[in-house]
C-alpha cells in the first residue's frame, strides 16, 4: 500500500466515524470559530458595563470593579489544565456543553440577581470565567489536533473568533445598555451566548486515532525549515519537566499585560486622557474603539499566525512583541486627542492579539498535538497571572498618580520589549537547536 493511499485512508476514518458533515475538518473549524465568537464579549465588552456598574455601585472604589475582570481572566485560565486534561480524555463534547451552560447562566445571573460587586466576583468572574475557559481551551485544542499541517492558521483563525467575535456585538450591545440598561442587557445577550455555544458543542469532536490530513507528508506548511516540530508527545507531567514551558510562560505574561490593561480599563483610561465623552467619525469614542480594537484583535491573530507558519514562531514573536512595546508606550503620548485614542488603541491590539495564535501553535511544535489541551492550558493560565497586574494592580497603581494610567503602561512596555528579547536570543536557539531531533521521552506516544 502506498503512502498516499494510507494516508486516504486514514483521512476517511474522520468521516466513516462521524459523517460527512461532522467529519470535515472546515466545519470542525468553522464550529469552534463561532463559539468563540460568542464568549468574546465576556472579556472584550466588559469595558461597556463598567460605567453602570459604577453607577450602581457608587459607594465601591474603580479598583474594586476592574477586580470582576481580573477574576474572570483568572477562572478562565488557572483551571485550564484540569479542563484541558478531561477534553483530551473525555471527549470535547460533554465539556463544551458544561461550558456553554456557565457562561449562559453567568451573565444571566449578574443581569437579575446581582446585589453587590461582590454577586459579581462570583456570576461573572468564577461561573461565567470557568464556562469560557473550558470553551476556549477546547475550540483552540481542537482546532491544532484537526490541522497539524497549518497550525499557525488554524490557531490563528480559532482565537480570532475570540479576540474579534466582539466587533460585531460591542455596537448592539452598547445601544441595548443604553436602551435598557447594564443589567438586563447582560441578562439578554447571555441567555443568547449560551444557546448558540450550546449548539456549537453538538458539532464538535476530536479527530479519531491515526487520522492524518490528505496529502500531509507529516510536515509544517512550506517553508519547512521555517517551522521546527518536536518528534514527541509530551504527558502535562513531562511538560511541566521542559524549561521551554517556563520560558513561554513568562514570556506569555509579559506579552499579554499591556493588551489586557487596554481592555479591562478602556472606559476608565479614555476618562483619564480626557476622550470618553468625544465622538469620532458621529460615533461614541468607547464603542467604536472597542468595536475597532475587536476587529484589529482578530485580524492580528489571522495575520501573525499564518506568518508564523512561514517565518517560525520565534521570529515572528520578536517582531510583533517588540513594534507593540513601541505602541504602548504611545498610549502616554496622546491625551485629549479622540482620533488619536482610536487609531493607536487599533493598533495596539493589531500587535498584541497575535499572542493566542503563537502561544498555542508553538506549545503544539514543542510539546506534540496529542495532549494539546492540558498542555496549552498550563502555558495559556499565564493570562491569569498577568490579569492581576493589568486588571486589579493597573487600577490600584494608577490610584496612586492621580488616575493617570501612564506608570502601567510605561511596565507594560518594558515588559513586551523583555517578551520580544527572550523569543530572539532564548526562544529561537532552543527551538532551532535540539527540539526537532528530539525523540519521544519514556511513556510518550510519538
Amino acid at each position: 500500500m502506498t503512502a498516499q493511499s494510507v494516508t486516504r485512508q486514514e483521512t476517511d476514518l474522520a468521516r466513516q466515524k462521524y459523517g460527512s458533515v461532522t467529519g470535515n475538518r472546515w466545519v470542525q473549524l468553522i464550529a469552534g470559530v463561532v463559539a468563540m465568537i460568542v464568549i468574546s464579549n465576556y472579556q472584550y465588552a466588559f469595558t461597556l458595563f463598567t460605567p453602570g456598574m459604577k453607577q450602581q455601585f457608587a459607594d465601591v472604589p474603580y479598583s474594586k470593579i476592574a477586580l470582576v475582570f481580573s477574576l474572570f481572566i483568572l477562572f478562565e485560565t488557572w483551571p485550564m489544565p484540569v479542563s484541558g486534561y478531561f477534553v483530551d480524555n473525555l471527549g470535547i463534547r460533554k465539556l463544551m456543553i458544561i461550558g456553554s451552560l456557565a457562561v449562559g447562566a453567568g451573565w444571566l445571573l449578574c443581569g437579575t440577581v446581582a446585589r453587590s460587586v461582590s454577586h459579581l466576583y462570583i456570576y461573572y468572574g468564577v461561573i461565567a470565567g470557568t464556562g469560557a475557559g473550558i470553551i476556549y481551551i477546547s475550540c483552540v485544542a481542537n482546532a491544532v489536533k484537526w490541522f497539524p499541517d497549518r497550525r499557525g492558521l488554524a490557531a490563528g483563525l480559532t482565537s480570532a473568533g475570540f479576540g474579534g467575535g466582539a466587533a460585531l456585538t460591542i455596537m448592539p450591545i452598547a445601544g441595548t445598555i443604553n436602551s435598557i440598561g447594564w443589567g438586563p442587557t447582560m441578562a439578554v445577550w447571555g441567555v443568547i451566548q449560551g444557546v448558540i455555544a450550546f449548539a456549537a458543542a453538538l458539532i464538535l469532536r476530536h479527530p479519531p486515532s491515526g487520522w492524518v490530513p490528505a496529502g500531509w507528508d507529516g510536515r509544517p506548511a512550506k517553508p519547512a525549515k521555517a517551522v521546527v516540530q518536536s518528534k514527541a508527545n509530551y504527558t502535562w507531567s513531562e511538560t511541566l519537566k521542559r524549561p521551554e514551558f517556563y520560558l513561554l510562560y513568562v514570556m506569555f505574561v509579559l506579552a499579554c499585560t499591556g493588551g489586557l490593561m487596554a481592555t479591562g480599563n478602556l472606559s476608565q483610561i479614555g476618562k483619564v486622557l480626557k476622550v470618553a465623552d468625544a465622538k469620532v467619525w458621529g460615533f461614541a469614542i468607547i464603542p467604536l474603539a472597542a468595536t475597532l480594537t475587536s476587529a484589529a484583535n482578530a485580524f492580528s491573530r489571522i495575520l501573525w499566525g499564518w506568518a508564523s507558519d512561514r517565518m517560525g514562531r520565534d521570529y515572528t514573536m520578536a517582531l510583533a512583541f517588540f513594534v507593540e512595546a513601541i505602541i504602548i508606550y504611545l498610549v502616554t503620548r496622546i491625551v485629549g486627542s479622540p482620533v488619536a485614542f482610536v487609531l493607536v488603541f487599533t493598533l495596539v491590539f493589531l500587535f498584541w492579539g497575535e499572542i493566542y495564535s503563537l502561544f498555542s501553535a508553538v506549545t503544539g511544535d514543542i510539546f506534540g498535538p496529542k495532549n494539546a489541551s492540558v498542555n496549552y492550558g498550563m502555558v495559556y493560565s499565564a493570562k491569569g497571572l498577568a490579569s492581576i497586574l493589568a486588571g486589579y494592580g493597573a487600577a490600584l497603581l494608577a490610584a496612586l498618580f492621580a488616575g493617570s494610567f501612564d506608570v502601567p503602561f510605561y511596565i507594560a512596555a518594558v515588559c513586551c520589549f523583555v517578551s520580544a528579547a527572550l523569543a530572539f536570543f532564548v526562544l529561537r536557539p532552543l527551538i532551532r537547536g535540539r527540539i526537532g531531533m528530539e525523540l519521544a521521552p519514556a511513556g510518550s506516544a510519538a
